[in-house]
């Protein structure tokens, strides 16, 4: 007899906010591809276990298109989800996802990522300089971790000098998870409008950036602007938390910040462990398009699977003691950034932006420290992206 479908845990604990929903700990013990109901009343798969996520997310028998998938969480549409639309690779399969991928893959490459190491130091450095001068209190997440990748994400669309500090602003309100839906929708049509006429400009006049570059392919009007679109939404939020929430981890473990410290030069390693210890875009999905056979179990053609990636990375059949923060464990095959066709694309440059903006944090304030106690940091709630809303942050002056 199958087992009654479960719902998807999304409660974390309240002592331990930076975990994985305890639930989910519990199903993947029990059952790493268990039977799930969807709000609509859709039967698929919720899928904990790192092989079995790992498995699906790498296998073409399963789709990544949105149209063909039911929402996991509550509140979501009550029919179908619309298709991606034009550059949003991520709902999308060969061969629609591959033409932009190789369109895009040879601007995203390690040795580029890498040659903009010095601009991130720059923008690091800015930043930390600022706060140094407004001296504690400050809010982390509005002084820093929201802009550096902002800035990066400037240069990667080539957004003019002139612009940028109205472009930061429009992406910031954007991403408030506390601003009401209307509010959050215009200030994506507003963003989205100026992709569009910055992505006409650079037809006109290319420039040596990612989406000046892009407009000497085959890309109509519409896909470049819906490119730049995409990089903006898959290249800022999910950044600007992980340096959030790295930075409160950091905290809440002071011998790792001290670890840190002491060995800047660790920051690739620790920079994969904090990847993998908290998982920020903590959930996936897949959609069969045939009879799979899996775990000893045949999902159905049509169903969706829900692949939590966050239960994968604390999967102690993969890292040994997972649910403890160690910036010295060889952390490789985490699945923070997916897995598969659809791994993330900018993983490079969310790395180097990690890599330069965690150490020097840490290393410019070294007496760094929660302003408020634990329980009146705010954390988002229930979105997609795992996260910090506001981190109020004191240190020793002089």
């Amino acid at each position: 007899m199958s087992q009654e479908p479960v719902r998807l845990p999304r409660d974390r604990a309240e002592d331990h906010p930076l975990d994985p929903p305890p639930g989910l700990a519990r199903l993947r013990e029990e059952r790493p591809l268990a039977r799930m109901r969807y709000p609509d009343g859709h039967v698929g798969r919720l899928a904990t276990g790192h092989a079995t996520v790992r498995a699906i997310a790498a296998d073409p028998r399963f789709s990544s298109r949105y149209e063909l998938m039911h929402y996991p969480f509550p509140g979501g549409p009550d029919g179908p989800l619309p298709p991606a639309p034009p550059g949003d690779m991520t709902g999308m399969d060969a061969p629609e996802h591959t033409r932009y991928r190789r369109l895009l893959a040879g601007r995203f490459t390690v040795r580029r990522m890498r040659e903009l190491t010095a601009r991130v130091e720059r923008i690091t450095t800015d930043h930390l300089d600022a706060m140094e001068r407004h001296g504690p209190v400050v809010d982390l997440i509005e002084a820093y971790a929201h802009p550096v990748p902002a800035l990066m994400i400037c240069e990667l669309l080539g957004v003019p000098e002139a612009d940028r500090e109205m472009f930061t602003r429009r992406a910031a309100a954007v991403f408030d998870a506390e601003a009401p839906v209307e509010e959050q929708t215009a200030a994506l049509t507003r963003l989205g409008e100026y992709v569009h006429e910055l992505a006409l400009a650079k037809r006109k006049h290319p420039t040596d950036d990612v989406l000046g570059e892009l407009t000497r392919t085959d890309l109509t009007d519409a896909e470049l602007a819906g490119v730049g679109s995409f990089l903006l939404a898959a290249g800022l939020d999910t950044t600007a938390n992980m340096i959030g929430l790295g930075t409160l981890a950091l905290l809440r473990h002071p011998d790792q910040a001290a670890a840190l410290r002491a060995e800047p030069e660790s920051a690739d390693r620790a920079v994969e462990e904090l990847l993998r210890y908290l998982t920020i875009a903590h959930t996936g999905a897949r959609v069969a398009l045939e009879d799979v056979e899996l775990d000893g179990q045949v999902i159905r053609a049509g169903e969706t699977v829900t692949l939590s990636l966050e239960a994968a990375n604390r999967d102690p059949a993969r890292f040994p003691d997972p649910d403890t923060l160690d910036l010295r464990r060889k952390a490789t095959g985490h699945l923070a950034f997916g897995h598969g066709p659809h791994q993330c694309l900018g993983q490079q440059l969310a790395r180097v932006e990690l890599r330069v903006a965690l150490p020097a944090l840490f290393t410019r304030f070294p007496t760094l420290r929660s302003a408020v106690p634990p329980e009146e940091v705010r954390l988002r709630r229930n979105t997609s992206v795992h996260g910090v809303r506001r981190l109020p942050v004191t240190w020793d002056e002089g």
